[in-house]
């Protein structure tokens, strides 16, 4: 089963279940998917999906942020709850000691030696941690080890 038909199937079993919040979330997000392959004109495989799903995350938490400061708190949980439940249709995100390994592990194969060298490291490490780990941390990482 692709990713595609099971946020499907999930969409339908939330549907049955009355679930409101999940089948918006999922309904949402296939909607996003179905959007990028109508603009690509092409399909996604299960790589692209998790893409999708990934960049919906990154603008529920970046939104996160905004409803905290601006005192929302029931915002704050509905967010809250769409990352859950997005998060759940992504490989388990890889700990910062794990992306840490495979930064030096990389810095070593390159050869870098300093700052110079950063876009060499996040070239090589990107797709190693694609999807299982936000390139914010992954730049602000690489960063502190090329100093």
């Amino acid at each position: 089963m692709t990713l595609k038909d099971r946020l499907l199937s999930d969409m339908r079993t939330a549907m049955k279940q009355k679930d409101t919040v999940r089948k918006t979330v999922l309904s949402m997000a296939r909607a996003a998917i179905l959007q990028l392959e109508k603009d690509k004109r092409t399909e996604l495989d299960d790589q692209g999906v998790m893409e999708v799903i990934a960049k919906e995350i990154k603008s529920r938490k970046e939104a996160l942020e905004m409803f905290k400061q601006g005192g929302r708190q029931d915002l704050v949980e509905q967010n809250e709850k769409e990352i859950e439940i997005l998060g759940e249709y992504l490989p388990p995100q890889l700990s910062e000691s794990e992306i840490r390994e495979i930064i030096r592990e990389t810095i070593e194969k390159v050869g870098a030696a300093g700052m110079k060298d950063m876009g060499k490291v996040m070239g090589a490490v990107m797709p190693q941690v694609k999807g299982r780990a936000e390139g914010g941390t992954v730049n602000r990482l690489v960063k502190e080890m090329l100093q």
